[in-house]
C-alpha cells in the first residue's frame, strides 16, 4: 500500500527515546517516522531493555552515556533518565521541540500505561514542557507473532503532523497505539479513553531451579475481553488506530469533592 509522502520537513528538533533499548527494531521504526518529519533528530535510549520501568529514576547509581553515532546516544538507565539526559544535558542549549517515545513492541493500552516505560518517557517530556507522544505497535491479536512495523511506519508521520496541527494542552501527553494489522487493513483513527483490562488474565508462574529453589515469572494471558466502545482496548481489537490524551494530574475530582464536603475544616484529631 503506497502512501504519498509529504517531503516538507518541519522546523523541529525531535528527541527520540524508548523502553525496549537502543537496538530495538521499534526504535528503528521511530527513526524512520521522525526523519520524515524533520532533519534534526536526536536519539537517547536505554542501553538495555527497560520495559515496565514506569517513571523510575536512577538516583543511587551514576548514569553512563555512550555515543553510538552522530546524534544517537545510549544511557545505562531508564526511559525517564534518558529524556532528562537528552533535555538537560545533551540538548540543554537548544532543547527539543517534540519528544517521541517508542515505537513499543506491543500495545500500551488500558492499565498498561501506568507500567509502561514508553509512556514514562513521554510523561517526562511533558513534565519538562515539551509536547510529547508515545507510540506503540500492537501484536499478537492476529495469527502469528510477527510485529507489523509497516503499520506504524506508514501511519505515524501523517498522524503526528495532524496532531501537531491541532495541538493539545501542555499538561497532556498523547498515547498512540497502532493495531495488529497491515496498513491496508486498518479501519480508521479513533480518539479514545483509557480502558480497563481484565486483571484475571494476570498470573504468577512458579518454577524450580536446578538446586530446588523456587522462582517466579509474572505472566499475562493474551486473551481478548469485551471492552466498551470508545476505549483504547476496543479500538485496537477492532483494527483502529487509538489516540488517547493522557493527563499528568491524577486527582480524581468526583472523589475529591465528596471527601472535601465531609472533611474540609475538620480539626486534625479524631475520637
Amino acid at each position: 500500500m503506497a502512501r504519498k509522502r509529504d517531503d516538507h520537513k518541519l522546523p523541529l528538533r525531535i528527541l527520540l527515546s524508548n523502553d525496549d533499548g537502543i537496538n530495538a527494531p521499534g526504535l528503528k521504526s521511530l527513526e524512520k517516522i521522525a526523519h520524515e518529519l524533520s532533519d534534526d533528530v536526536w536519539v537517547v535510549a536505554p542501553e538495555t531493555e527497560e520495559s515496565g520501568a514506569s517513571r523510575k529514576l536512577t538516583l543511587h547509581l551514576p548514569l553512563r552515556l555512550r555515543e553510538v553515532s552522530k546524534q544517537k546516544f545510549a544511557v545505562q538507565g531508564t526511559p525517564t533518565d534518558c529524556v532528562l539526559m537528552g533535555v538537560k544535558h545533551l540538548l540543554v542549549e537548544q532543547p527539543p521541540d517534540l519528544v517521541l517515545s517508542g515505537v513499543n513492541r506491543g500495545s500500551n493500552i488500558a492499565d498498561d500505561v501506568t507500567y509502561s516505560g514508553t509512556i514514562a518517557a513521554a510523561m517526562e517530556g511533558t513534565v519538562l514542557g515539551i509536547p510529547s507522544i508515545a507510540l506503540s505497535q500492537a501484536f499478537g491479536f492476529e495469527e502469528g507473532k510477527h510485529v507489523r512495523w509497516s503499520c506504524c511506519e506508514y501511519f505515524g508521520p501523517p498522524l503526528i503532523r495532524q496532531l501537531l496541527n491541532v495541538g493539545w494542552p501542555k499538561d497532556v501527553l498523547i498515547n498512540i497505539n497502532f493495531p495488529d494489522r497491515l496498513p491496508d487493513k486498518v479501519e480508521r483513527v479513533e480518539v479514545t479513553a483509557q480502558g480497563k483490562r481484565d486483571q484475571s488474565l494476570s498470573s504468577i508462574i512458579e518454577r524450580t531451579d536446578s538446586r530446588g529453589n523456587p522462582y517466579y515469572w509474572l505472566g499475562f494471558s493474551r486473551l481478548m475481553s469485551n471492552p466498551p466502545e470508545g476505549t483504547d482496548l476496543r479500538a485496537i481489537y477492532d483494527g483502529r488506530i487509538s489516540v488517547t490524551p493522557l493527563h499528568l494530574n491524577l486527582t480524581e475530582e468526583r472523589a475529591r469533592k465528596v471527601l472535601a464536603k465531609h472533611m474540609d475544616g475538620l480539626a486534625p484529631q479524631f475520637d
